[in-house]
């Protein structure tokens, strides 16, 4: 069985490596991932961050260096819900690319709140990066 699925992407005047860097770094995820707002800590090597379903783990699988940002969060009753996303060339720039998959259980309204929210989320790294790289093109 498979999940419906939306694919939200968005452009950036950076490069791959420049927005694979600042996005796939996990201490600068609350800067621009409302998900993650309440602050990231590393413990022995792992990232961890408070939810409102409790403590949850961020594991990026990558190699983000390469564009690949994937990452798998574990939930507190250890569910693991894995997250696609990828930063990919466009011409000077670069496209991320996030798919959202809409899991069971999930309504017609609470999906498109988390594509809003994934929405938000790019545009805020954005102006993070434009703030860190200004005359990246």
């Amino acid at each position: 069985m498979t999940w419906p699925a939306v694919h939200i992407s968005r452009p950036f005047d950076h490069d791959v490596e420049t927005v694979s860097g600042v996005a796939g770094h996990p201490e600068d995820l609350p800067l621009w991932a409302a998900g993650l707002s309440a602050g990231i800590r590393e413990e022995d090597g792992r990232w961890f961050t408070d939810s409102p379903m409790g403590v949850v783990e961020v594991a990026f699988t990558g190699p983000v260096a390469s564009g690949i940002l994937d990452h798998d969060v574990t939930l507190p009753d250890g569910t693991v819900v894995r997250n696609a996303f990828r930063v990919v060339a466009n011409d000077g720039g670069s496209e991320a690319i996030f798919t959202l998959f809409r899991r069971d259980g999930m309504s017609e309204a609470e999906f498109q709140a988390d594509a809003d929210a994934v929405r938000g989320d790019l545009d805020r790294l954005a102006l993070l990066l434009e703030k860190r790289f200004p005359s990246a093109r």
